[in-house]
């Protein structure tokens, strides 16, 4: 009798009974589940991990500390009736005499401050054709302007303290007591409106920019994306909680436009004279420029025709994505709204003699 040696595998094999067959399968069909599932639970806390060390970057970059964000949320439109009660009542606030203004700042710093660029005629391409910019921003075209003056700086809190100071003008909600916060006298001004922003204009013997002139200022004639050029370059500039609040109007000389005006992109967005309305051939919805009236009762009595219109704003601010901060980028706001990223600079007209 002969034995033959059963390879064991098969051996094996062929005592697994179907059932048992189909159990295995089961088996690791479920273990193969379970390993994706771990797996992708993993990754989700990972993420979620991620999301909350990326949200503590960002409280730790906030203007404020996070314990006192109930002082800082504000439901729709409640700035509004805030800003409104601070005009109504903010009038005769005790703040800086005319002298105590004037010290606010060395004369040198007067001097700088107070410094306007002239800005010869010409035609320049205002908007852009770009398809991933912001339909109100299209399309580029052509816009002349004549030769004008515009401040180098945004106007800082110094210079809207001669202001209040001469007009016994209401001081920003920002300002405690009536005063400027400590070391921000070089930083501009915020919490103004578009009818601050005028009123001051006026009383400086200027007025606000146009949008046209805005961004002729900002880009040049050559239709850069920047003021300095159109490669992004984050030292330039202060956007995106990058420094959490607003910055000096002199911190980012490397960001100066083509004629020397400086902090045109980030740091606050800046009120313009013109009312928000769309350019000639916009693919942009007419919807977007219809201002939206968040309580028609809080317009009862008022003049309609002036407060439902959207004002433009331009720059963006160190609370805006980058993007915001095209030259050409074209933001907007409700003119009595107020925010601790708006401020604005003023213009003025050449003079006949000197346009010779």
């Amino acid at each position: 009798m002969i034995l033959r040696k059963v390879p064991v595998a098969k051996v094996k094999r062929a005592s697994i009974s179907p059932a048992e067959r189909r159990h295995r399968k089961r088996w690791l069909s479920a273990t193969i589940v379970f390993c994706i599932t771990v797996a992708m639970v993993g990754g989700s806390l990972h993420v979620m991990e991620l999301g909350s060390m990326r949200m503590d970057e960002m409280r730790g970059k906030a203007g404020y500390d996070v314990r006192d964000m109930h002082e800082h949320i504000r439901a729709a439109g409640e700035e509004i009736y805030v800003q409104e009660a601070n005009e109504k009542n903010g009038a005769g606030i005790r703040s800086y005499t005319p002298e105590q203004a004037q010290a606010l700042l060395s004369d040198e710093q007067w001097r700088d401050v107070e410094w306007m660029v002239p800005i010869p005629a010409g035609v320049f391409t205002m908007g852009s054709d770009d398809a991933r910019t912001n339909e109100q921003n299209r399309p580029a075209h052509q816009v002349r302007t004549n030769a004008y003056r515009i401040d180098k700086f945004p106007v800082t809190q110094a210079q809207y303290a001669q202001f209040v100071a001469a007009r016994n003008y209401r001081p920003p909600l920002s300002w405690k007591d009536g005063t400027i916060p400590r070391g921000l006298e070089l930083h501009p001004v915020t919490m103004v409106s578009w009818y601050n922003a005028r009123d001051y204009c006026a009383w400086a013997g200027k007025r606000l920019p146009t949008e046209a002139e805005w961004e002729k200022a900002a880009r040049g004639d050559d239709a850069r994306r920047f003021p300095w050029g159109s490669a992004m370059h984050p030292e330039n500039l202060n956007t995106y909680y990058k420094v959490g609040h607003t910055t000096a109007v002199s911190a980012y000389p490397n960001g100066a436009s083509p004629y020397g005006v400086m902090d045109m992109s980030g740091n606050v967005q800046e009120w313009v004279a013109d009312q928000f309305v769309p350019y000639p051939g916009t693919p942009a919805s007419g919807e977007i420029f219809q201002a939206k009236d968040i309580d028609p009762d809080y317009h009862r009595g008022s003049d309609e025709n002036e407060r439902l219109v959207y004002f433009v704003m331009r720059g963006g601010s160190w609370k805006s994505d980058p993007f915001s901060t095209y030259t050409y980028h074209r933001n907007y706001s409700m003119p009595n709204y107020a925010s601790d990223f708006f401020g604005f600079r003023c213009s003025g007209d050449v003079v006949a003699k000197e346009e010779k």
